[in-house]
């Protein structure tokens, strides 16, 4: 049996950093929106317990790419269920289409790794729940769980705490700067703002979302400092986002930037006026995961 998923994008439409634990992990609130956007993930299972990626990703062996792993991971969960001992005979061929940039905050690899947890749940008949699905994912990342849950959300605690909540379809231009921010680097950085008010899910929701014009990303003016590139982008956005319905800003650690639009003809408008040199595309917000229709019961 063969499955083609997408594995889409996604963007912090804002990301607090409201404190830090013992262990050194940074509490952060966020708001997740998954976009029309993504890599195109086929998977075809097979019955000799080999997992094998078929497709070539430049700097990145095959058994550190998260999609492995997570095939892995969940092979050896199955293997260690009570009364499933077929486990060992589950294996799948995955070929990635890479779309999403590297290293840029659209969650590219997370969201790879947790398609391949949603469609091998499937083709493995495993039928595990969302939770146990999001268990394993946050054992390869802290955005794993949130693609597994397939759901725009409002994230709490180290990322892994989501409330489902329903978002306007804006339309985003996404601009790509040719820069990969390594995220331990921002997150490490002495500057960092790690003391921002907690905010309310409920006081947030019941804004219509417009205190969104209040929010920020953290993260950003480290960012900015460090790497001119992502400065100039988001300047460049700026300048051409007059109709954005709350500015632009940079999503997770870097380095791709946003600009939210109430209708798509803005949103390509905005894109066409920037100068060749600055690289992105147009994507529609979405709610739900499209994997949902793939994995019943992880959604």
């Amino acid at each position: 049996m063969i499955l083609r998923v997408l594995a889409p994008a996604k963007l912090n439409l804002f990301l607090h950093i409201i404190g830090r634990r013992a262990d050194g992990y940074h509490l952060l609130q966020s708001v997740f929106t998954l976009l029309d956007f993504g890599d195109s993930l086929i998977i075809e299972s097979r019955s000799d317990g080999v997992i094998v990626r078929i497709s070539e990703l430049a700097g990145v062996p095959a058994e550190t790419d998260l999609v492995v792993r997570a095939a892995h991971l969940l092979q050896q969960h199955a293997v260690g269920l009570s009364g499933c001992d077929t486990g060992r005979e589950m294996g799948c061929n995955i070929y990635v289409e890479k779309r999403i940039p590297m290293g840029g905050g659209l969650g590219g690899g997370s969201s790879d790794a947790a398609a391949v947890l949603l469609a091998l749940n499937k083709l493995w008949g495993l039928s595990l729940a969302a939770t146990e699905l999001q268990q394993l994912g946050r054992r390869l990342g802290a955005d794993v769980p949130f693609f597994v849950n397939g759901h725009s959300a409002f994230a709490e605690g180290t990322g892994e705490i989501l409330t489902n909540i329903m978002l306007p379809e804006w339309w985003f231009v996404v601009l790509t700067p040719p820069e990969v921010v390594p995220t331990p680097l921002i997150f490490s950085a002495p500057e960092l703002t790690r003391g921002t008010i907690p905010l309310k899910i409920a006081d947030f929701s019941a804004s219509g979302f417009a205190n969104l014009i209040n929010c920020r990303n953290d993260l950003q003016p480290v960012v900015l400092k460090a790497f001119p590139v992502v400065a100039s982008y988001l300047s460049a956005l700026q300048a051409v986002g007059a109709k954005a319905v709350f500015g632009a800003r940079m999503t997770g650690s870097g380095a791709c930037v946003f600009a939210a639009f109430e209708f798509e003809r803005d949103a390509h408008d905005a894109l066409n006026k920037l100068t060749p040199e600055y690289q992105g595309f147009v994507a529609c917000g979405m709610n739900r995961h499209s994997l949902c229709s793939v994995a019943d019961t992880a959604c």
